[in-house]
């Protein structure tokens, strides 16, 4: 090739990379319950870029189906918040009941499902109009949430009643109920819509479903070396959407049991931080972060080796986590 076309084409070549907009990060946002702030992690880092002021004891943390907004349960002010998350701003409030801890969005991305574990009730917001649809009277303690990807079902978890209460989302009333055991502390539907996996921390197991016919297909329990039972407590669900991967938090043991989730064999155990609660997977599934409340510290796997790789300091007693992509538009001012 003539040296002269070949040095244009590096030139014309390293403009257009210059020119280019760099690529978006996604992000990770972080419930800090007794800072009362979200720490975000940038994912491509892995560091904590900035820290969100927001209400008193943030919890339970969820995006919107959009991807534009974040809500978050500020428990102690009986709220829920709205975060726009193009600007990193509290914009707006919900009205959720009282001590709303977790909850979950239906797919018509207007009908957001609150636990109120204080009242035994779950109530129904329209996010859209502000409005309270329903509130459904369940079991003693609610607190965990979760709504079929077909939109057809609410689930909550009661952790005194031991109960998996079924909303019919139509009717918007309790059509059903199944016992699990001690303390149902959260709940999962696979992406397919036709499990579900509910976690009982005092029972120190993990329940699977089966949607359709509400049979349990399998009951899970854990045993690691040199922790002792009491301390296995399942809190936190995560499954892939391939459908290959259950990974569980199991709380004081500060272990995340790895599931193959078509055998329900055992596959491993991953040492995280200390009280490990929740946990959420980035966009492409590559990595996994866990909430390790006693050591106020987020915990990274990765999902190809299932090793810990890094670990990043947050705020004190890390709750929730989400990823999200970056918004676009003007990001905030650092």
């Amino acid at each position: 090739m003539n040296p002269t076309r070949r040095l244009l084409e590096l030139t014309l070549g390293l403009t257009a990379a210059l020119l280019a907009p760099a690529a978006l990060a996604d992000l990770a946002y972080v419930s800090n319950e007794k800072d009362n702030t979200l720490s975000v992690i940038d994912m491509t880092s892995l560091e904590v870029v900035e820290t969100i002021d927001v209400g008193q004891r943030p919890r339970g943390i969820l995006m919107s189906k959009d991807r534009t907004l974040l809500y978050i349960c500020a428990s102690d002010d009986d709220t829920v918040q709205v975060l726009d998350l193009a600007t990193r701003k509290i914009i707006d409030t919900l009205p959720s009941g009282e001590d709303p801890e977790q909850f979950a969005l239906h797919p018509n991305n207007r009908h957001l499902y609150i636990s109120n574990e204080d009242d035994a009730i779950v109530t129904i917001v329209d996010v859209q109009t502000k409005e309270v649809l329903a509130q459904i009277e369940v079991g003693v303690e609610p607190e965990g949430m979760a709504v079929s990807p077909d939109g057809k079902w609410a689930i909550n978890t009661t952790e005194t009643s031991n109960m998996l209460h079924w909303i019919d989302t139509e009717t918007m009333q309790l059509a059903d109920n199944t016992m699990v055991d001690q303390r149902p502390r959260h709940v999962e539907f696979t992406d397919n819509g036709s499990r579900v996996w509910a976690s009982s921390e005092i029972g120190g197991t993990v329940t699977v479903v089966d949607v359709a016919s509400r049979d349990i297909l399998k009951t899970l329990t854990f045993e690691i070396r040199g922790v002792h039972p009491d301390k296995v407590q399942p809190v936190g669900v995560k499954l892939t959407s391939d459908g290959r991967y259950a990974f569980v938090a199991l709380g004081p043991a500060n272990h995340v049991a790895v599931v193959d989730a078509q055998t329900f064999e055992i596959l491993d155990y991953l040492l995280v931080g200390g009280r490990v609660w929740h946990m959420d997977l980035s966009a492409d599934e590559s990595l996994l972060l866990t909430t390790n409340g006693v050591t106020g510290d987020v915990s990274v796997i990765d999902v190809a080796d299932l090793k810990v790789v890094k670990s990043i300091k947050v705020g004190r007693y890390p709750w929730g986590v989400v990823v999200t992509p970056e918004a676009e538009g003007d990001a905030p001012e650092a």
